[in-house]
């Protein structure tokens, strides 16, 4: 009787440890993740609307901007020469196209790292919690499926 009690008191913490760390960090981690993705898909739009400006040899240019909420105004960009790029914690830069460029490919570089880093942190807590629930089912003697 006290085996089957002790044995049932390791397997909830189990469940515990599974519920209210793993199973939170691992939402983190993917969240985390897609947010850089985000960030990714960013910059690669910004490449490709960078070389196309070039390739089209497009100096000036009427847009509409967001203002925010999904607010739109038109707006004339008389030199697209010169482009202002956000860098982080609120700062832009302005670059010309070469220099945007050789930036959002170390940008890129960073993030694809980045990512990397969050799948291996992914990979692994997938690999504890299966690893906690094999221990759990050991536990129970529950045999393999």
């Amino acid at each position: 009787m006290d085996d089957a009690r002790l044995r049932q008191e390791k397997v909830q913490k189990f469940e515990e440890f599974v519920d209210r760390r793993l199973k939170p960090d691992l939402v983190k981690a993917i969240a985390q993740r897609d947010k850089v993705f985000q960030q990714q898909k960013v910059f690669q739009d910004l490449r490709r609307n960078i070389e196309n400006l070039e390739k089209n040899g497009v100096t000036s240019l009427r847009t509409m901007v967001n203002l925010g909420s999904e607010v739109y105004m038109q707006a004339d960009v008389p030199d697209t020469r010169h482009i202002c790029v956000d860098i982080g914690l609120g700062f832009h830069v302005e670059f010309t196209w070469s220099e945007a460029l050789d930036f959002i490919s170390v940008r890129e570089a960073r993030l694809a790292r980045q990512i990397d880093e969050y799948t291996h942190l992914i990979a692994n807590i997938k690999a504890q919690i299966k690893l906690v629930s094999e221990g759990i089912r050991e536990l129970l003697q529950i045999p393999a499926e």
